[in-house]
């Protein structure tokens, strides 16, 4: 395949020796009209160029991916704003995915950044910078490219590997699709050479760079991905060679252990821990853990400077939002037990329907605003109750305001998860440190909890620590799980844990894939509340919002078609 190849981006990636962007390394941009030749005999412009690689981690986890929706509207978490539109949220919503208009952006932003890499690789070893600058760097750049080869993973299964190698226009480029196992290898060798190059954690200015834990957080997550039902031979395609592109073709129970090692890499570290404080008020670390620029979960983020970013996406209308984001579906409110530790339709939580709110479990609050939410609001500088309901304490006058169901939100919820509760988006003055986070210890722990779970059969008591680490940071009381779970049990305690610990952080819709249950999951009726205030009090009315369809096609992503139709050898996922 030649000219205009899916992975050579066009000539005009050349112009990757560019703009390069930095905040504190990488905030402001530097655009330049400089050739390959000029970037790299300058050690400024190079470290430059290391740094636009960076520009692009964290946007398919972005909120706003789609528009107005991401990956959280493309699952069973929140329901996209604008949502009569034709897009990749309404696709998947409704089941109707399509290679010819689904959204290519992790195709071209992960190959043109691994494009970036090995021009970088190959002019390093040339360039003015120090041995020891270059070791890094070089290991940074490795990790990075494992990184944007993991995205196209979780994607579509096994894709292309490129090596090395700049391919240009008059080359011959390869297309054929590596194994799914060949590329779970490459990407673990390739974060296990970048950590061995990379300190724990950087500080002062460096801070945010690639540390050693990030490369084996990541090995852990992918560890995770390939022991996991959908890969771990359950792969959806019928015959080679799709099976062994899409999966692992036989089970191996092994391959838990190897996701359980990884993650205990980093938690034998001692390096991270849990931001906890339960003395603020029950939950507070989780809620302020999201607030700061550096921490001690903190692993990987798309670091920021000051802003307000997901105030200006979640918040309700009344406090500065005129573009939103995804609304929470009550299926994801639900899942929130109560803060003793119980679901709520366990008899002995204490749920009450009449008082929904009530006692629930303290990260409840940190990850939704729902009606009477006190939020902060200008120009009174103070927090105020956000209507949600309809007024009907005047039968012949119903009113609803702006925030409320139907006319803010089609769900009756609005997402607060990493939201700081003192920042308004169309309040100048006020901004936060925060970053929004990648990889965090919290996962490292439940990815422990849960290759260890299924790799010895059965929770012991350091699948219980792990788990019990993350109710108490979460403010549960009590936060211990009762004594004798069975394997199934547990492992259904883990997968409620990581719905509402990792909720609207991106992980959600690979979790259910991964696990192969998005077949019940994502295939049901979502729903969310009406809260009708009337002159006796407010009831809380269950209401239909979308029925959600899925087919097994669907547990991976079609390839661009655009990409397919340039060379036989591209071969595309099952069922597109």
């Amino acid at each position: 395949m030649k000219k205009s190849s899916f992975l050579l981006i066009s000539a005009s990636l050349c112009a990757c020796l560019y703009s390069c962007q930095k905040e504190s390394f990488l905030d402001q941009t530097q655009s330049t009209d400089l050739d390959e030749k000029a970037v790299f005999a300058d050690s400024t412009y190079t470290v430059d160029f290391l740094s636009g690689i960076y520009v692009d981690i964290g946007f398919s986890t972005w909120p706003k991916r789609f528009g107005r929706g991401g990956l959280d509207a493309s699952t069973d978490e929140a329901e996209g704003a604008a949502s009569g539109a034709i897009n990749t949220y309404i696709q998947f919503a409704t089941g109707t995915v399509n290679p010819s208009i689904i959204t290519n952006d992790v195709w071209s932003i992960s190959y043109t950044n691994i494009r970036r890499v090995n021009i970088l690789l190959g002019n390093l070893p040339n360039t003015r910078l120090a041995d020891y600058t270059k070791t890094r760097i070089k290991a940074e750049a490795r990790f990075l490219r494992a990184y944007y080869y993991f995205m196209l993973l979780e994607h579509y299964g096994g894709i292309v590997l490129m090596g090395d190698k700049v391919y240009n226009a008059t080359d011959e480029i390869p297309s054929e699709r590596s194994t799914y196992q060949q590329c779970v290898d490459y990407i673990v060798s390739e974060s296990d050479a970048a950590a061995t190059d990379l300190p724990w954690v950087h500080v002062g200015e460096e801070y945010g760079r690639i540390n050693k834990a990030a490369c084996l957080g990541l090995k852990s997550r992918v560890l995770l991905y390939a022991a996991s039902p959908l890969f771990n031979g359950g792969s959806i395609a019928a015959g080679e060679p799709l099976k062994s592109i899409v999966s692992y073709p036989a089970f191996d129970n092994e391959r838990w252990k190897k996701a359980q090692d990884a993650a205990l890499e980093v938690i034998s570290s001692g390096r991270y821990a849990l931001y906890l404080d339960n003395n603020t008020e029950p939950g507070y670390g989780f809620y302020w853990m999201f607030q700061l620029r550096k921490s001690s979960e903190l692993i990987l983020a798309k670091m920021r400077g000051a802003n307000k970013d997901l105030e200006g996406i979640w918040n309700p209308p009344t406090h500065g939002v005129t573009d939103p984001g995804a609304f929470p579906y009550l299926e994801t409110v639900n899942a929130f037990g109560m803060r003793n530790g119980l679901p709520i339709d366990d008899p002995a939580s204490g749920y009450n329907a009449q008082q929904p709110y009530a006692n629930r479990d303290p990260r409840f609050l940190n990850t939704f605003t729902r009606d009477q939410s006190l939020v902060y609001h200008t120009p009174e500088l103070v927090r105020i109750p956000v209507n949600i309901y309809i007024d009907r304490t005047n039968p012949n006058n119903v009113t609803s305001g702006q925030d409320a169901i139907y006319k803010g939100t089609p769900t009756g919820y609005y997402t607060f998860k990493m939201l700081n509760r003192d920042v308004v988006a169309n309040w100048f003055n006020v901004s936060t440190p925060r970053c929004f986070p990648i990889i965090r210890y919290a996962e490292i722990l439940l990815n422990f909890a849960e290759a260890r779970n299924e790799y010895i059969g059965g929770p012991d008591q350091q699948v219980y620590d792990a788990v019990e680490k993350i109710r108490e940071r979460a403010g549960l009381l009590p936060y211990q799980l009762p004594a004798g779970l069975t394997q199934v049990q547990m492992r259904e305690v883990i997968r409620n844990e990581r719905q509402k610990e990792l909720a609207f952080e991106g992980h959600r819709f690979f979790d259910v894939r991964r696990w192969k249950i998005a077949a019940q999951t994502d295939n049901r009726l979502m729903h969310g509340t009406e809260p009708v205030k009337t002159a006796t009090g407010t009831t809380y009315n269950t209401i239909d919002v979308r029925k959600h369809n899925f087919s097994d096609k669907m547990y991976l992503w079609p390839l661009p078609q655009s990409e397919v139709a340039k060379s036989t050898k591209l071969l595309q996922n099952p069922g597109y």
